[in-house]
């Protein structure tokens, strides 16, 4: 019998560990992993080359006529046997980490023209079912039918210091104040936003990761997606 491809979404905060998750699932399941997490820092680093954003505003006006000329896909790596995002058949996978762009992509996230764009190519590749999707809007509106969705948190000062000890391992200078205050700021517009709020799906399953491992976050999430697997 052919094996059931189901798709698992999986939304929550800034920084709560959902990228790291995400991908070590799809490996261990064998899915797709998509980080659309990326694909909205690379259209970001798109505005900051167009120059469309200044100070904390951004020239939505050029929006439409800008993002005909954004081109954002992934690539496969195989001397990291990851798949890497390109903008304009760049690879850009380490440029879209600096805090410049981490300061810049919730403004751009929350521009209706960029989401729309980037939402219909997120469908796409979702269509075939098989994989496993994280960000801020998957289960409720990316993938509002998946099979498994999951909603990952954790304390806002806990994201802060794992966040900030991943950047001085990247060699990124940074302090932990700024890093704090660029998640706080990030949950704020992810989270008012008038297009695609980040909230949880109601058939979510929440995971508080505060006080969990990597392994026993792990180990939830593979029980969940088993199961589910299953079942389908």
């Amino acid at each position: 019998m052919e094996k059931v491809r189901i798709n698992i979404a999986i939304d929550g905060h800034s920084s709560s560990g959902k990228s790291t998750m995400a991908k070590s699932l799809a490996k261990e399941l064998n899915f797709v992993y998509i980080d659309t997490g990326a694909m909205y820092r690379a259209a970001a680093l798109f505005c900051i080359k167009e120059r469309l954003i200044e100070g904390n505003e951004i020239d939505e006006r050029r929006i439409p006529t800008a993002i005909e000329r954004m081109y954002i896909a992934f690539k496969y790596n195989a001397k990291t046997e990851q798949s890497e995002i390109h903008l304009g058949g760049a690879n850009v996978e380490q440029e879209i980490r600096s805090m410049e762009v981490a300061r810049r992509v919730s403004l751009v996230a929350a521009v209706p023209e960029i989401r729309h764009k980037l939402v219909n190519i997120q469908q796409r590749m979702a269509s075939s079912g098989g994989v496993i999707m994280d960000g801020r809007d998957i289960g409720t509106v990316v993938m509002p039918k998946a099979k498994l969705k999951f909603f990952i948190t954790a304390d806002v000062e806990i994201r802060a210091q794992r966040r900030y000890e991943e950047l001085k391992e990247k060699g990124v200078e940074t302090t932990l104040g700024d890093v704090l205050h660029n998640i706080q700021e990030r949950d704020r517009i992810d989270t008012t936003r008038a297009v695609a709020p980040l909230r949880k799906a109601e058939d979510s399953i929440v995971m508080d990761n505060t006080n969990l491992t990597i392994d026993e976050q792990f180990d939830f999430l593979l029980s969940h997606s088993r199961k589910a697997i299953a079942e389908a």
